[in-house]
């Protein structure tokens, strides 16, 4: 009777262990209560948004650094121009020291103030929002994602750009009426000289080592 008392397998004299419970997944519901409280705060207060500092700094850097040599390159062609070449080493000396200081004397520091300012608001924010736009709508590390990249920063970030910076350069001077005109004359020239520009990067970068010099596919 104690065998058949025991359950099915005590009828043929051995009992089964006892079922071990089964773990709770406490770790993984852990998890998901966690995942689920950081949800809700951030629907609660909304996502954090902060102002790209370090891009705005270095924009800020690049468009001043740009623009004082645009600035040095333009009054040294304009200043040597201007002077007669002598043949005596003292004269072509004396001349390049009146070169000299024309170049460092007479800088446009408002025009680089306006440039730096462009780098700092507008244009360091909004190319870090682009670009995070970009890797948001293309994740995935392809050949065909970054030709798209490519293209849509040329196609869309580039004439964004040249109608931004017109647009302030005009609004600092207080000559915002003149802007259409602006644009009817030098926009489009500036998108193909960025255009030119960046051909000129690719095959430079397309440029490869060999044998110790460097030969430059034809692109």
């Amino acid at each position: 009777m104690k065998a058949l008392s025991s359950g099915h397998g005590g009828l043929w004299g051995w009992n089964r262990p006892p079922r071990k419970p089964k773990p709770h997944n406490s770790e993984r519901q852990r998890r998901r209560s966690k995942s689920n409280s950081s949800n809700s705060l951030e629907a609660n207060q909304g996502p954090d948004i902060r102002f790209p500092f370090r891009q705005a700094v270095t924009a800020s850097s690049l468009a001043l650094t740009g623009d004082t040599i645009a600035q040095l390159r333009d009054r040294w062609k304009h200043a040597k121009a201007s002077r007669q070449q002598h043949s005596s080493l003292s004269d072509s000396h004396g001349s390049f020291q009146d070169i000299m200081q024309t170049v460092f004397s007479d800088h446009d520091w408002l025009r680089s103030l306006r440039m730096a300012s462009y780098g700092f608001l507008l244009y360091g924010p909004g190319s870090y929002m682009w670009y995070q736009y970009l890797d948001h709508s293309l994740p995935k590390q392809t050949v065909g994602n970054l030709i798209m990249k490519v293209l849509l920063n040329q196609i869309v970030l580039g004439p964004c750009v040249i109608a931004v910076v017109f647009a302030w350069n005009d609004l600092w001077k207080g000559k915002l009426s003149q802007l259409p005109d602006k644009y009817q004359k030098d926009a489009l020239p500036t998108l193909l000289y960025g255009w030119y520009l960046f051909k000129l990067v690719l095959l430079s970068c397309r440029c490869v080592r060999y044998s110790g010099t460097f030969t430059c596919l034809q692109l």
